[in-house]
């Protein structure tokens, strides 16, 4: 019987003849899929986002212009009014007969006006044939000049006094929604005080003020001056809205102004669009926040948000599958986003393949497969 020994050693000299026949075989790692987009230059909308709110287009503060009480209301709390609709009545019998008596003092000078004319006509007939002194003639054309400027004065205390009672009924001077009354039937109002009596705004169409950076607003204002922005005549620059909510308002508006004066402690600057506002969607003292069209950039890129890294620096860089299908670390500028993609200004060629999906498994140098 051959023993365990030997046929140890056996087994061992028939290892060793095999392995000098054949090399020993490594095992390789697998070639990593990864996914891919394909950079091309398109025509990227250059738009600027800016938070706001809006504020009315037209409010007028109704107030009282004469003194008095309160007799009636004639409006609906939170509804429309239109221009001249009367919204308060003060009592108007004071200023009624305020006027009344200014008519009386009226027809008082012109009737005075009426007889010293006709003394001074007769004084000129008789003066002129000796009869009476020139004094006599001159103190009756003076006195006829005299009651001239009181009937002036008289036909101006009328026009006062009118007016006066036109103030008892307080009217609307724009067109617009009126908020709740500030007073009550019974309350005295005075003029002295200029008493406010309620508020009426015009919303649609309706302003939405913005705040831009001094930085960005300098480069609103440079693209305004180059023609790709205009605030004026019928291509003004477009505006999109975005509600509170997130959703979009469904009407575009217009870039009315962009301000010269940059505020010292926000060190903004103030900029304006307008918006048509028929349905009264838009609520004065709304937060919105305004995407201004400035144009577009024909030579830009829209890489996925996923395919774009940051390092600590915040500089951001892509991976790249090149032509040896190995990867490739390239930097780029971004400028912002839109949607899902980061808009990328340079770095980039036309027709790189750009990898956004599998980048936790792959480092520069790897060897990929790709696919769209």
């Amino acid at each position: 019987m051959v023993s365990k020994r030997n046929a140890g050693a056996a087994l061992l000299i028939s290892s060793l003849l095999v392995g000098c026949g054949h090399e020993a075989q490594v095992p390789q790692a697998p070639v990593q899929e990864v996914s891919v987009i394909t950079a091309r230059r398109a025509a990227v909308p250059v738009t600027t986002d800016l938070p706001g709110r809006t504020s009315p287009y037209l409010i007028a503060q109704i107030r009282a212009r004469v003194d008095g009480i309160v007799q009636k209301r004639e409006f609906q709390e939170g509804g429309t009014v239109t221009t001249q609709q009367r919204l308060f009545q003060i009592d108007p019998a004071p200023y009624r007969a305020a006027l009344e008596s200014a008519e009386a003092t009226l027809a008082r000078a012109r009737a005075n006006l009426a007889s010293t004319r006709a003394q001074a006509e007769r004084d000129e007939v008789l003066v002129a044939a000796n009869a009476i002194s020139q004094q006599k003639y001159d103190n009756d054309v003076a006195a006829q000049a005299q009651a001239a400027a009181d009937v002036a004065a008289g036909v101006a205390a009328v026009r006062v006094a009118g007016i006066n009672l036109g103030y008892t009924d307080v009217v609307t001077p724009i067109t617009g929604r009126i908020g709740p009354a500030l007073v009550t039937q019974g309350a005295y109002v005075q003029a002295s005080a200029a008493t406010l009596l309620a508020t009426v705004q015009q919303i649609d169409p309706i302003y939405v003020d913005l705040a831009q950076t001094s930085v960005e607003g300098l480069q609103l204002r440079q693209q305004v001056a180059a023609g790709r922005i205009k605030l004026n005549g019928p291509d003004k620059t477009p505006v999109r809205l975005m509600l509170e909510d997130g959703t979009s308002y469904t009407r575009n508006g217009t870039l009315e102004f962009t301000g010269i004066t940059v505020d010292s402690g926000t060190g903004s600057v103030a900029v304006r669009a307008i918006f048509p506002n028929p349905d009264h969607v838009l609520l004065p003292g709304m937060f919105v926040r305004a995407i201004i069209e400035e144009g577009t950039n024909d030579q830009a890129m829209l890489i996925p948000q996923v395919g774009v890294t940051r390092d600590r620096t915040g500089r951001a860089s892509v991976l790249l599958v090149g032509a040896d299908n190995k990867v490739v670390q390239r930097q780029v500028t971004t400028s912002r986003t839109l949607g899902d993609n980061w808009v990328v200004e340079a770095g980039l060629n036309d027709g790189d393949r750009v990898i956004v999906s599998g980048l936790q498994r792959v480092q520069p140098g790897m060897v990929v497969r790709a696919g769209q």
